[in-house]
């Protein structure tokens, strides 16, 4: 089911948060080696702790399980559509230029 990729998105916002494992240990209360364990996908947090985790790292449940959850897809597809907002007419339509051509030759 590929749990392993809740694990690395936890570590990837807690690097861009500039934490390291033992801030987000000492913030949540839990152990440096559970945190580890947690982002080698080694072991999946109880519901309690994962809301401890998210609140930390300021991040919604559906960034961290994008990948797992059956609409994870649309929620990067919103993601990506809120990244191309600020982005030139001419920068925006380069990117959907290379979406096409991946769609067309996908499958």
């Amino acid at each position: 089911m590929g749990l392993e990729s809740i694990g690395k998105n936890i570590r990837k916002f807690r690097h861009h948060r500039g934490l390291r494992q033992e801030d987000l240990a000492e913030i949540t209360g839990l152990s440096i080696n559970y945190i580890g364990a947690i982002e080698r996908g080694e072991k999946i947090p109880a519901l309690d702790t994962f809301i401890d985790i998210l609140n930390a790292l300021s991040v919604s449940a559906d960034m961290v399980l994008s990948e797992v959850l059956q609409e994870g897809y649309q929620v990067k597809a919103t993601k990506l559509s809120e990244q191309l907002k600020p982005l030139s007419a001419k920068d925006q339509k380069r990117i959907f230029d290379v979406i096409e051509v991946l769609i067309k030759h996908s499958g």
